[in-house]
């Protein structure tokens, strides 16, 4: 039975596509038949008249993932807002039915499954005549439990205890909680305490930062990552799909 876990961060820019990409590194490089699936990505790069996912690119690379962005990501939008706005704006519909398909043929063909969401748990990826359909849904839909990830700086504790709220009143199961850009500061520490003692969910990871990503970003990440995380919490907090 195949396993999985969906990233959400608590916002936009916080990170996940890193975390992401550590997580797979971690699984893939010690032997798991793992693989990344992201619905919906918005601000891809166009290169030789194809657009290119930078977060599937990034997380393939790293991970080493062999696998045709195509079924891993099957919505890809030039423009950089909301997926329901670029699709709108590029005429190009989100359809449910496709993305349950690829989803499917993943967990035929991987043991595990890293999702990553678009945005934060409420980002709208349609909004048409048939309603309004943000990633709680497709979460709901997936039938998948999270992983949080956060920042670790001012401003976190407020923006960590809200999602951890919000998304246990939709019954969507919390496994655990990442901190990313972390530093060995009193802040920071304290930060993590409060998150966990206000939330009751643990900090299973603290991604620290990385100076220089642009130049060192693939090993880097791999690196930072191996520090951060054990492989076998992460297989705990997958859950049967």
């Amino acid at each position: 039975m195949t396993k999985g876990i969906f990233i959400v961060g608590t916002d936009t820019d916080v990170g996940k596509t890193i975390i992401t990409a550590g997580l797979m590194h971690l699984l893939k490089s010690n032997g798991y038949n793992a693989t990344y699936f992201k619905a919906a990505l918005s601000g891809a790069v166009e290169i030789d008249n194809k657009l290119i996912p930078g977060d599937t690119e990034l997380v393939s690379k790293v991970s080493k993932l062999k696998e045709d962005y195509e079924n891993i990501t099957p919505y890809i939008y030039r423009e950089a807002v909301s997926p329901h706005l670029a699709a709108k704006l590029e005429n190009n519909p989100m359809n449910l039915d496709v993305i349950k398909e690829k989803y499917v043929y993943l967990k035929n063909k991987y043991d595990y499954i890293v999702a990553e969401g678009s945005g934060g748990i409420v980002c709208p990826l349609i909004d048409d005549e048939r309603g309004l359909y943000v990633l709680e849904n497709l979460i709901k839909d997936l039938n998948m439990s999270v992983l949080i990830v956060a920042k670790a700086g001012v401003g976190t504790i407020n923006h960590s205890v809200l999602t951890v709220k919000y998304i246990e009143n939709l019954g969507i199961k919390i496994k655990g909680i990442i901190i990313n850009n972390y530093k060995e500061e009193l802040l920071y520490d304290d930060n993590i305490s409060m998150i966990e003692k206000l939330t009751k969910i643990p900090v299973i990871g603290k991604l620290k930062t990385i100076e220089n990503l642009e130049n060192n970003t693939i090993e880097a990440i791999r690196t930072n990552s191996e520090e951060a995380f054990s492989v076998h919490k992460i297989l705990e907090c997958m859950e049967e799909l």
